[in-house]
Order: C-alpha cells, then sequence, then structure tokens
C-alpha cells in the first residue's frame, strides 16, 4: 500500500475517532486536514498546492454560492414560526378533529408534524414543541407511553424529508459539485445541472410515503392492541359551522405558507433561495399577525398585516400568468398596467414585513429569533469550511480514487456499491450528526456512484432517508434527546428508545421501498422538467 492511501484511510480513522470523543466538528476536520497535509508534505506524500487552492475552493463553493443563502433564511423562517404559536393551535384543532377515533391522537400528532415539516423544517423546535403539548395529554388519556413519545419524535423528523428541509438543500449543494465532478471525469464537460429544487420534488412523495406509514403503523396499533391507543370522546360543542371554522383558522395559515413556498420552486417560478426568502417574508408576517405574545394586538395591526400576506399572494399569482420582467423594449398596455400593480403590491408587502418586525422587535421576538438563526447558520457554514479543507486533503492524498476503486469492487456493481454507502451512512448514523454525514462522506463517495450511473437526484432522496434515521438511532439520537428533555418523569428514556424502534423499522422500509422503485423519486422531478 503506498504511504499515501495509509495518510487517506488514517485520516478518515482519526476523523471518526476524534468526533466520538466529542470534539467540535468543524475545528475537528479542519485541524485534521491541516495536521495529515503537514505530514504528507514532510514525507513526499502530499502536494503543497492543494492547499494554495483551498481560499479559491471557498470563494467559488461558499462566498458565491447563492444556493446557500436559503440556508439561514429557511432556518429564519422555521424559528420565527415557532414563535409564532402554530404549533399550539394546529395540534389543538387536529386533536379535536381526529380524537374521537382510535389511535386520532396519534394520527393528529404525525399529521401536525407534517404540516411543521413543511413549514419549519427544524426537528429540535418540532419534537420539543410537540412533547411539551401534546406528550402529557396523551399520557393522561390512557396512552402507551412507547407509542406516545415515538409518534412524536418519529413525527419531528419529517423536517428532514419534507421539503423545505436543510437536509435537503445542503445534499443539493453537495451532490450537485460530485455530479459534475464525476460527469467532467467521464469526459462530459456540459452535464445537466441537478438542483434544490429536484431535491424538493423528488423528496415530496417519499416524505408523504412516510407519513402515510407511521399513521398506518398508529392506526394498526390503535385497531389491535386499543388499549395503547384509546379513542378521546368528542366535547360539547366540536361540531357544526363553528368547529370547522376553528379548523380552518388553524390550518389556513400555514397550509398558505407551505403552498407558497412548494409551490413558487415546483412551478418554476422561483430557485430555492427565492422561495426562502418569500418564506421568511411569510413568516414575519404571520408572526406579526398573531403578534408573538403581545399584549396590545389592535385591529388596525392584523389588518395592516393582513393586507401585506394578500399582497404577497397576488404576486406570486401575477408572477404565475404574467410576464413582469423589467427592461423589455416590447411591453403591452395591460403589461404595464400589471407591473405597476406589483409595485404597488411589493410596497404593500414591505410595509406590513416592516410593522410586523417593528412588533416582534418591541416585543424581544426578532432579537430572539435572530440569535438563533445566526448560530444554526455560522454552524452549518463553519462546518462546510472545514469539511471544504478536509475533503480537499483526502483528494490530495488520492482518497477519491482508492473509494472509487473501493466501490467498483465491491461485488454486485451499481447495487453493491449502493447498498454498502448506505449501509455506512446508517451506522454512522448512530454516532454522528447528519451534518457532518452530508459534508464528509457524500464528496467522497458520491462522484463514484454517479459514475457507475447512479441517478443523483435518486441518490439525493435515498441518503436524505437515510440520514433521517440518524435522529432515531441511539445513542446520539438528536430526537431522542429532545424529547427527553421535556418529558414527564414518569416517563422513561428506555421508553423513548423502545418507542423509536418500530418508526426506525419503517423508515427502513421507505428507504427499501423507494431504492425498488426509483420513480418514487425521479417521475415528479422529470414531470416538471418535461
Amino acid at each position: 500500500m503506498l504511504l499515501a492511501e495509509i495518510f487517506a484511510i488514517t485520516m478518515i480513522v482519526v476523523t471518526i475517532a476524534a468526533l466520538l470523543r466529542g470534539f467540535p466538528v468543524a475545528f475537528t476536520l479542519a485541524g485534521v486536514a491541516l495536521i495529515f497535509a503537514g505530514a504528507g508534505v514532510l514525507t513526499g506524500a502530499f502536494e503543497p498546492a492543494f492547499l494554495r487552492a483551498f481560499p479559491q475552493r471557498i470563494y467559488g463553493a461558499v462566498m458565491t454560492n447563492e444556493l446557500l443563502i436559503a440556508v439561514p433564511l429557511f432556518v429564519f423562517m422555521g424559528v420565527m414560526l415557532e414563535k409564532s404559536r402554530i404549533a399550539e393551535e394546529l395540534l389543538e384543532a387536529m386533536g379535536k378533529l381526529f380524537g374521537p377515533m382510535p389511535g386520532g391522537l396519534g394520527v393528529s400528532v404525525i399529521l401536525v408534524g407534517a404540516l411543521l415539516a413543511a413549514s419549519t423544517g427544524i426537528v429540535g423546535a418540532t419534537v420539543v414543541t410537540m412533547g411539551l403539548l401534546s406528550l402529557p395529554t396523551m399520557l393522561k388519556r390512557g396512552y402507551a407511553p412507547e407509542l406516545a413519545t415515538g409518534s412524536i419524535t418519529a413525527s419531528g423528523t419529517l423536517g428532514q424529508i419534507i421539503p423545505p428541509s436543510i437536509v435537503l438543500i445542503l445534499l443539493g449543494d453537495q451532490i450537485s459539485n460530485a455530479y459534475q465532478n464525476a460527469q467532467r471525469q467521464l469526459g462530459n464537460f456540459a452535464p445537466e445541472p441537478v438542483s434544490v429544487g429536484d431535491l424538493f420534488a423528488g423528496a415530496l412523495i417519499p416524505g408523504l410515503m412516510m407519513v402515510g406509514l407511521y399513521i398506518l403503523y398508529v392506526l394498526f396499533v390503535a385497531f389491535t392492541q386499543p388499549s395503547k391507543a384509546p379513542p378521546v370522546p368528542r366535547e360539547r360543542g366540536q361540531s357544526g359551522p363553528a368547529f370547522i371554522a376553528e379548523i380552518l383558522k388553524a390550518l389556513a395559515p400555514p397550509l398558505i405558507l407551505i403552498v407558497a413556498v412548494l409551490g413558487s420552486i415546483l412551478a418554476g417560478l422561483a430557485t430555492a433561495t427565492e422561495a426562502a426568502a418569500l418564506g421568511a417574508l411569510g413568516a414575519t408576517l404571520l408572526a406579526g399577525f398573531r403578534n408573538a405574545g403581545e399584549p396590545d394586538n389592535t385591529a388596525f395591526g392584523r389588518w395592516a398585516v393582513g393586507l401585506g400576506a394578500l399582497a404577497l399572494i397576488l404576486l406570486i399569482l401575477m408572477g404565475a400568468f404574467l410576464d413582469l420582467r423589467l427592461g423589455r423594449a416590447d411591453v403591452s398596455a395591460g403589461e404595464a398596467a400589471a407591473t405597476t400593480l406589483a409595485y404597488v403590491l411589493s410596497a404593500l408587502a414591505v410595509l406590513s414585513a416592516l410593522w410586523s418586525g417593528m412588533r416582534l422587535l418591541s416585543g424581544g421576538k426578532l432579537g430572539e429569533v435572530s440569535r438563533s438563526t445566526a448560530e444554526i447558520s455560522a454552524m452549518v457554514f463553519v462546518i462546510l469550511i472545514g469539511a471544504t479543507l478536509f475533503s480537499l486533503v483526502f483528494r490530495g492524498f488520492g482518497g477519491d480514487e482508492m473509494v472509487s476503486q473501493l466501490l467498483t469492487g465491491i461485488p454486485g456493481g451499481q447495487w453493491g456499491a449502493l447498498i454498502a454507502v448506505m449501509a455506512m451512512m446508517f451506522v454512522l448514523g448512530f454516532f454522528l450528526d447528519f451534518i457532518e454525514i452530508t459534508f464528509v462522506v457524500v464528496p467522497i463517495v458520491a462522484p463514484s456512484l454517479f459514475m457507475m450511473g447512479v441517478d443523483p437526484v435518486w441518490l439525493g432522496v435515498l441518503m436524505a432517508l437515510n440520514l433521517q434515521t440518524s435522529f432515531l438511532t441511539p445513542p446520539f439520537g438528536f430526537a431522542l434527546f429532545y424529547l427527553r428533555g421535556v418529558a414527564p418523569h414518569e416517563v422513561t428514556t428506555a421508553q423513548i428508545y423502545r418507542g423509536a424502534i418500530p418508526f426506525v423499522i419503517l423508515q427502513l422500509l421507505a428507504l427499501a421501498l423507494v431504492a425498488a422503485v426509483p420513480a418514487t423519486a425521479t417521475w415528479l422531478p422529470n414531470l416538471m422538467a418535461g
């Protein structure tokens, strides 16, 4: 074995060992890379020119990458919605709607988790919120602790597969780069780009399929073991037009925001970054409308924010059916009038957002949301920079060629290599965070799989489903930790862990179904492209 290959293998081993010891991810990746690069230069196994290319790579892959702007925007959107009490109203409404049926509270939790996943996408916020609001009620109504905790933690992880998802954005960036590198090595210097919108479209059906599997499991338990998920008797007043209006009032705001954000991407009206900006603005308006805890809520304020939200919706509809591009030579009178109206609607939306921002600022919510957004975004980007240096040094030792030879040598060809990669990612999910796996593993293994003919969208969805399990697998399943922090003392940690096991099996079942039927991930993106 060559000295460079020994360095490459040792890099991986040392990095995993350091991460398991609890060292900070970004500094572990960058520190290990620099140490091994220095040792490689001294021994002649590493070419220093790779390090000189690092600033240019950071500038090209991070600083000028417009896609990554979507990360802080979607994080801001999720944190802002967390503060607007949307989950509380959704859980209350869904509980009243589905509670009287066997397993109804469990179904309500999963549906609310799916809606929050499509509107916030933040696992910690979803699990903590539903753990505080629904777990005491489920236990009081006689639900088995394992089923109650399992449904809460599992539905909280739906934010990793149902778009808009931070995982899909980060995976999309890494897979796009890996696909272009693989195509260049195959001699194709003008490959079709892989966008985050393609991954969003590809993950939509598997995400809904996951929701369906969760619901079927809860209903199966409710009908085969009624004592574990008893129905909740309907109370007086939970029927009629007033009750329907209450349900619609809770469902309408998140559904409108989901349709606006995802619809603009899937319809080709906006890129992921532009849709993220739309989501951040919509979340601000929604939080302003709900007043985020402000005691002096006024009718004028609700009207002001409501008009701004209406203006935003009209702008989206106008963009879908009218050509509002500026600087064109041939503009009809109707298009000129529509452009003028778009200016007025834009001004109204901006003024409403400013009013909402001032209300949230005076209530202390805007500062709290901004700090959380800055902390999460800084963590992601620092890890990205460290991972970029790590992959650069690893490639300098010839690690990418070694991985390619290893995967192509696995029996079974493309399927053998794919199964090996999925198994490796699943095992790493027991010990590492999804961001670490995304930034470390994907750049190493994805180019080799693409050169073997694996579809990039299909691979991205498979990886997203695989990474979703990392939130439920002990000992470092973050969804389990989040729920343990807010669960009542009578709920034991062992019950939380046992409750997650059936849902991990369902996630692996969904992974196997998407792997066996690639069209579940590729049909919608291909339809959009056509």
